[in-house]
């Protein structure tokens, strides 16, 4: 099995995010619970930037879809 090249770390500072342990674990406690039917690209916190960069790495099975797609779960 690949590991991940990526860590929840550099997406948040792909993102422009707080990428401290402190940091990811309030943007996950203020921002939890997002909806079933909202794709997490879509969820109001994200600037259009942040949206497009996630949209992409689904859209395009990127390298960073294993960790985007870990972030969709702790965000639910």
């Amino acid at each position: 099995m690949e590991k991940s090249l990526h860590s929840i770390v550099s997406l948040f500072d792909q993102l422009g995010l707080n990428s401290t342990e402190e940091g990811i674990n309030n943007f996950i406690n203020k921002n939890g619970q997002l909806l079933g039917n909202i794709e997490l690209h879509q969820a109001y916190f994200w600037n259009t930037s942040q949206a497009t960069f996630l949209k992409q790495a689904l859209d395009d099975d990127a390298d960073w879809v294993e960790i985007v797609n870990q972030l969709d779960a702790m965000l639910r």
